[in-house]
């Protein structure tokens, strides 16, 4: 709904804005030839034509701004629509009683191009808004629309708005967890990198906790759902990104604030500017056209339309790089930030591991390499120890989906080698895989796996 009302606003504001500037450029482009003696084009500044066009861009166009006056007036505060609405306004209807009483200069181009680039303005605030609230969109979009859960000793498929604390959630391997729960059966590992960055997944068992929007991986998880709806970690996570757009940075307020005396303080110089020079020179229009002047250079456009775009835009690419901001004001003094200090590795960087070192260790370490390579060594290893050692890795691993597994593959890959076929292939969660391959037993995986196995890790561990 919030989407479809952002989408008509754009829409109006197009609407609005292709009317404005397809009226004022005619009227611009007269008086730009005009002042670089080009002839033929001036019709378009004098008589009813500039009168015909000024019109639906004052009235069509602009009635946004006149209800925006209308409004701040009626609350006793003058905003930045009061200006343009009184200067646009001032040079439309004395031109007006030029052209239909009197001959003289009128000022139709001033007040149409005055509210087109306003316009233009206010277009490409509602564009940003409608980019940044993609990042939110694109956050939503983790959550899955539907949800297994156990009730009354069925599966049911039910919507995920439909699952409510103390259900039983069934989540199987490839499939996003739908709310925010814990484990009571089964043994998987879970991509949390939409949620902490990190690139490799956690293994998840009993008593383990789990979080909504995350992938489940390769094995099939129980869990009890303990927060839903609005209460999950990503319905805060949106919520706060909300919550950013809509704050106010500290210059933002310091603008409002400043508005509030700046506006009827610009409607008495101009005021007073129209008294003085028609006191001075004794001509109407002359007078008039300094009021206007006056009203019209003073709107502080910038300052009202750039603030708050910067914060939308900000906020949004933010969001879309996994950074959030709890509000506008720190995403303002962000600038001054001279050191970031993070928690731990790997949060910030590019998300697929890569391998950079291949080394052997153990018997085969010293194969090849000559004098000086210990048996139980790491050191002294040449490329076809290596090569040897990354063929069967790669072996195993090419049935494996965990991102170090794919790590490994693609080095291999990447080496031209040649990777064989593994049988008996078995996952061993939290400890790493097995295989066998060209008739021999191959186990990878971590220190744990080594330690159950008894086989000694010293000599890898030394080398880290």
């Amino acid at each position: 709904r919030e989407q479809k009302a952002r989408s008509r606003e754009i829409a109006r504001l197009k609407g609005r804005f292709y009317v404005a500037a397809a009226c004022s450029l005619p009227m611009l482009l007269a008086m730009i030839l005009h002042l670089f003696g080009v002839k033929g084009f001036d019709w378009l500044m004098t008589g009813l034509v500039p009168f015909l066009l000024a019109t639906p861009v004052q009235f069509y166009s602009g009635a946004q701004f006149y209800v925006g006056a209308y409004r701040s007036l009626k609350s006793g505060s003058a905003n930045m629509d009061v200006l343009v609405a009184m200067g646009t306004s001032a040079a439309y209807f004395y031109s007006v009683v030029i052209t239909f009483t009197t001959s003289g200069h009128v000022y139709f181009e001033s007040s149409a191009i005055i509210i087109t680039l306003v316009l233009l303005g206010k277009l490409l605030e509602a564009a940003a808004r409608g980019r940044t609230s993609e990042a939110i969109k694109k956050l939503m979009g983790l959550v899955p629309k539907t949800a297994w859960v156990i009730r009354n000793g069925q599966e049911l498929e039910i919507a995920v708005a439909e699952v409510v604390p103390g259900d039983v959630v069934i989540v199987r391997p490839g499939e996003r967890i739908p709310v925010d729960g814990q484990v009571l059966e089964g043994h998987s590992a879970v991509d949390e990198s939409m949620l902490t960055g990190e690139s490799l997944p956690v293994e998840k068992e009993p008593g383990d906790a789990v979080t909504g929007a995350t992938i489940n991986k390769n094995g099939l998880l129980k869990f009890r759902a303990e927060k839903t709806g609005k209460d999950t970690v990503l319905a805060r996570i949106i919520r706060l990104v909300e919550e950013a757009q809509g704050s106010k940075a500290p210059i933002q307020r310091l603008a409002d604030v400043i508005s509030g005396y700046f506006v009827p303080a610009v409607l008495g110089i101009a005021v007073l500017t129209f008294i003085i020079w028609y006191i001075l020179t004794g001509e109407f229009a002359t007078a008039l056209i300094n009021f206007t002047s006056v009203l019209v250079i003073a709107c502080p456009c910038a300052l009202g339309l750039a603030t708050p775009t910067a914060i939308m835009v900000g906020t949004g690419k933010g969001a879309e790089n996994g950074i959030l901001f709890k509000g506008g004001e720190h995403l303002e003094r962000a600038h001054s930030l001279t050191a970031i200090i993070l928690d731990k590795t790997g949060t910030i960087t590019k998300g697929e591991p890569q391998v950079t070192d291949v080394r052997v260790c153990g018997a085969d370490a010293g194969a090849g390499a000559g004098a000086g390579a210990g048996a139980e060594g790491c050191a002294g290893t040449d490329a076809d120890a290596e090569g040897r050692l990354l063929r069967l890795a790669a072996a195993v691993e090419k049935n494996s989906e965990h991102p170090l597994a794919q790590a490994i593959v693609i080095k291999a890959r990447d080496n031209g080698i040649t990777i064989p076929e593994a049988t008996s292939f078995e996952a061993l969660p939290g400890y790493g895989v097995a295989a066998i391959v060209e008739g021999q037993t191959l186990l990878i995986g971590n220190t744990r796996l080594m330690e159950s196995k008894g086989i000694a890790a010293e000599a890898f561990q030394e080398q880290r």
